[in-house]
């Protein structure tokens, strides 16, 4: 492969993906503006819920004596600062590439939603440490004062969830924002409940048993989170992905002899980029396999970014046979 042929190739490619590979993909489109715009309002509305509500809590927290609302509260600390990283991601994520970041600002989504998970954690740790020392020396709660807190909180709570539902599929900051709100309207149910139990009965062991369950309850989702967000950051590929099958459907495209250095990666929830090494026979047109792959890689992967250089040989330390 002479040097005169990769680039011939690239410059064709970056041309061509405006032209045939754009729809859906074009990073400066107006619906993507839109999308985002929609999101920050979404995610303003919710935050000014969130934080009004948490100030809310922890007063009725500290005032009536209750574990299980400050664990409500800690989780709703956490929406709040999910709300505010996800905002400042969505709003730096419409910057621009340039040549300082060529590949944009979206990875500050990925970050943000990572943050926000390691937030979680902190705040499980802590209404564990304090609900066993409630546990030796029990203290007298306040249930009434305690199920008026909760349910205002859950009636914030399901409003933002109204309001975050849209965007979650679209942004893993959006999406972190939307789990923590929804686990905390399950928490003020579950406090509420409480509230209720302790008024009923006069246990006021109770209100650390569900504070325990509350930070139990939203590990799970948490992990999954973290999970997520660590697999981007590493550059692993995205779930749902198999490799295999790609290096197998490009290697049954007519003109293909070999298919090496497959790489699939995402820069944030909503995009799936690709790159690959293609040595094609010698009787075929490199510039129309090239196209018909990346036709291939968008149509059938969701690949809609994907860099194809095209050989002549197969570069002899690479080379992987695709059967």
């Amino acid at each position: 492969m002479t040097n005169a042929v990769h680039s011939h190739h690239h410059d064709h490619h970056d041309h061509d993906h405006h032209h045939h590979h754009g729809h859906g993909h074009d990073h400066g489109s107006g619906h993507h503006d839109h999308t985002s715009g929609a999101t920050a309002r979404s995610l303003l509305i919710a935050l000014g819920l969130s934080g009004s509500v948490l100030a809310v809590e922890l007063v009725g927290a500290f005032a009536f004596n209750s574990l299980a609302l400050l664990s409500d509260a800690a989780h709703m600390m956490t929406d709040v600062a999910a709300l505010a990283i996800a905002l400042l991601a969505v709003r730096i994520g419409e910057k621009a590439p340039d040549d300082k970041r060529s590949f944009g600002y979206k990875r500050l989504e990925i970050l943000a939603a990572a943050f926000n998970a390691l937030l979680l954690f902190a705040a499980a740790a802590y209404v564990l440490v304090e609900a066993i020392g409630r546990f030796r020396e029990p203290e007298p709660v306040a249930a009434t004062g305690m199920m008026i807190v909760a349910g205002i909180a859950l009636v914030a709570n399901l409003i933002s969830m109204r309001v975050l539902m849209a965007g979650r599929g679209e942004s893993m900051a959006v999406r972190g924002a939307y789990l923590e709100v929804w686990a905390d309207a399950v928490g003020a149910l579950g406090v509420i409940i409480a509230a209720l139990a302790i008024r009923l009965t006069g246990a006021t062991w109770i209100d650390p048993i569900v504070a325990i369950g509350l930070s139990l309850w939203i590990l799970p989702r948490t992990w999954s989170l973290l999970r997520d967000t660590v697999n981007i950051l590493l550059e692993g590929t995205p779930r749902g992905i198999d490799l295999a099958d790609i290096r197998r459907a490009i290697g049954d495209e007519p003109g293909v002899r070999d298919v090496h250095d497959l790489h699939v990666w995402s820069m944030s929830t909503s995009d799936i980029n690709g790159s690959v090494h293609i040595a094609v026979e010698d009787d075929a047109d490199g510039e129309d396999v090239r196209l018909a792959v990346a036709d291939l890689l968008e149509r059938r992967f969701a690949i809609g970014h994907a860099t194809i250089q095209v050989e002549r040989q197969p570069c002899a330390a690479d080379a992987r046979p695709h059967r």
